[in-house]
């Protein structure tokens, strides 16, 4: 079998892992990494036996597919060079700085039968993957992503940053429009807003209170769910799942609470990333939609840029 040769553009903090796991995948020629700091690209280049680059050109025609970590800001533009020189393309999230740009690197991909693949990691957690089989109409969501701070991608909110995860996940268990945004943060440390919250009103009726922040004192990752039938608790970083259905047997009577049948799961270890990019080269290989779709990234990132603007918008008088 022949193996696809990847290159990974940006090796900072995430990129080095990208470099990482795809030096170990049997299917895949590790060709090179990229980065514009040349002392960073030979250090990284070195640990995993490849060879280094300052400018992702090189890359053209060596190379069949790569990973895009670099600066937001950037995504677009290297974004759309690579698919041009036929590439394949994983993309960092947010996928781009804007609406626009999206629109146009979805348009390259499908006019040069691309593979793009957006990149939010969260969707191969084992724990999101099973709520497909378990949630089925949610009416109410709450989720909280909070972390301790770390000066990486200050370049965005926290919105662009954290919350987009919930965002994308969120989105795709409902299914349904957003038909109102009410959000609200505040800057505390960067530039841009470290905590926000918003309100997401489904047309289905399903309402969804998301808070993320990167100036906790602690990292948390949870998401609540409630349908009809259950209430859905999900612990993204332990990995576990806990479900809690009216049952009126008298074999449940001893549970915590009487009246309930309450069942818990738990998910073994797994390499997320790992998982992400072996499933982004099955998609190159197979020639099929990627599971993050740029469709996909790019509905999270208009939901979180119009959520990015309304906290902008408020904070202003008090920043100026």
């Amino acid at each position: 079998m022949n193996k696809v040769r990847v290159g990974v553009i940006g090796v900072g903090y995430l990129g080095m892992f990208h470099a990482e796991k795809y030096s170990r995948m049997d299917n895949v020629q590790l060709i090179g990494v990229v980065d514009s700091n040349q002392d960073r690209a030979k250090e990284v280049a070195a640990k995993f036996d490849t060879r280094a680059f300052t400018d992702y050109r090189e890359l053209f025609g060596q190379t069949d597919a790569v990973s895009i970590a670099v600066p937001t800001e950037s995504h677009f533009s290297v974004g759309a060079d690579c698919m041009n020189h036929d590439l394949d393309v994983l993309i960092e999230k947010p996928m781009t700085a804007t609406l626009e740009q999206a629109d146009e690197l979805i348009s390259i991909a499908k006019s040069r039968n691309r593979v793009m693949q957006i990149g939010h990691l969260e969707r191969f957690n084992p724990a999101v993957l099973a709520l497909e089989d378990i949630v089925r109409k949610p009416m109410f969501i709450e989720a909280h992503r909070l972390g301790i701070f770390k000066n990486r991608s200050t370049d965005v909110s926290v919105v662009l940053d954290l919350m987009i995860h919930d965002i994308d996940i969120i989105m795709n268990i409902v299914q349904s429009e957003i038909k109102n945004i009410h959000a609200a943060g505040a800057p505390v440390i960067c530039e841009h807003a470290d905590i926000a919250n918003v309100r997401l009103e489904f047309a289905s009726g399903c309402v969804a209170n998301v808070t993320a922040s990167r100036i906790s004192t602690k990292n948390q990752r949870k998401i609540r769910l409630f349908q009809k039938d259950a209430y859905v608790s999900v612990d993204f970083t332990s990995r576990e799942i806990t479900i809690i259905r009216r049952d009126d047997s008298t074999d449940c009577t001893d549970n915590l609470i009487p009246g309930m049948d309450i069942q818990k799961l738990s998910f073994p270890t797994t390499d997320v990333l790992e998982d992400e990019l072996v499933s982004y080269i099955q998609a190159v290989t197979a020639r099929r939609t990627p599971v993050v779709s740029g469709i996909a990234g790019r509905r999270a990132l208009q939901v979180a840029i119009t959520i990015t603007d309304q906290i902008n918008t408020a904070i202003q008088p008090y920043i100026s």
